[in-house]
């Protein structure tokens, strides 16, 4: 569930600036990757597709709720990451990372992060 929640914040990130079409071709290798990992474990097809389908969904849940991140109480960035990890005790520690992942992210330009990983 981070990995989605690493995704998703990078996808908040880098959409406002960058081609649809690059970005799209991230999205896609991602999720193509993430079926390949299911694959790996050994589900069958039809376990593949209800997984795959229920993590496109959570991620599209969790993509939509962190829109406003920068904006929002740090009580409730807290409970946006414990309705999905249940980890009550710790998700302030998740904040404060995701928010200096986002400064992260914010302060490096795409290029830094897919350089040598995809032709633009």
């Amino acid at each position: 569930m981070l990995l989605l929640f690493h995704f998703a914040f990078f996808l908040k990130i880098y959409s406002k600036n960058n081609k649809k079409k690059t970005l799209q071709n991230i999205y896609d290798f991602f999720f193509k990757q993430l079926e390949l990992s299911i694959r790996e474990i050994g589900y069958g097809d039809t376990t593949i597709n209800k997984e795959m389908k229920n993590y496109i969904n959570i991620f599209h849940s969790i993509l939509e709720k962190i829109e406003s991140w920068e904006s929002v109480e740090i009580s409730k960035k807290n409970s946006i990451i414990n309705s999905y990890l249940n980890i009550n005790n710790k998700s302030y520690i998740l904040t404060e990372y995701f928010d200096n992942f986002t400064k992260k992210l914010t302060n490096n330009s795409l290029n830094s992060f897919t350089k040598g990983v995809i032709k633009t």
